[in-house]
């Protein structure tokens, strides 16, 4: 793990564009030392035995069950688009 000498705040600062005082940054820096050794402190745990989970409270499928229905036909999903062509919503181009 980076000891806190090596982080450059003012760096990574500059690069997202934000301007910092020499205290935020002293700040920052402190702050940002602190969670790197805590991380340190927590990658030192020997989780070898521990069982992965997703959720610290025990969730089973919680989804309903997927049956097929009838649903909107092509024209009644297009009844309300302001522009459509061959059964597509024509939308406006968003990328160049």
């Amino acid at each position: 793990m980076a000891e806190t000498t090596d982080l450059d705040v003012a760096y990574v600062a500059r690069l997202a564009r934000l301007q910092v005082s020499d205290d935020e940054r002293r700040t920052f820096q402190a702050q940002l030392g602190d969670v790197l050794r805590y991380a340190a402190k927590l990658a030192e745990v020997n989780v070898q035995d521990v069982e992965a989970a997703a959720h610290a409270v025990p969730m089973f499928n919680v989804f309903r069950e997927d049956r097929p229905r009838d649903w909107f036909t092509a024209d009644e999903a297009l009844q309300n688009a302001p522009r459509s062509a061959n059964d597509l919503f024509i939308v406006t181009k968003v990328v160049e």
